[in-house]
């Protein structure tokens, strides 16, 4: 009865552990389909996002800029054309900040 016991547990440790080794990189590292789905989602996200904000932000600085030259010396067009190239830049560099906020912590983690 006791050699019985004996080749019981060690028949489950051998199947455990060829178990364990088997189904290491399915059931333990691996990650699940949707967070990959959510993380190609976001990833084209903010590439249609950077792809957008740069046509947006030279249209922004030249509609300012038109808006100064056009203002045939009327001040309060040349404070708003010079606030619109402000405004459209400091928006540009703080997406590309956060791009670059973004891609650093992505290798970090990674």
């Amino acid at each position: 009865m006791k050699k019985r016991k004996i080749y019981y547990i060690i028949f489950n440790i051998f199947l455990s552990i060829i178990l364990l080794f088997a189904m290491y990189s399915t059931s333990f590292a691996a990650t699940p389909k949707l967070i990959t789905k959510l993380n190609d989602a976001f990833g084209e996200i903010e590439k249609w996002l950077l792809n957008l904000a740069t046509p947006a932000a030279a249209v922004a600085v030249g509609s300012g800029i038109f808006m100064r030259k056009f203002s045939f010396g009327d001040e309060e067009k040349i404070k708003t054309g010079k606030k619109i190239i402000r405004g459209s830049l400091f928006s540009y560099g703080f997406i590309l900040a956060i791009d670059l906020i973004l891609s650093t912590i992505k290798t970090l983690i990674v």
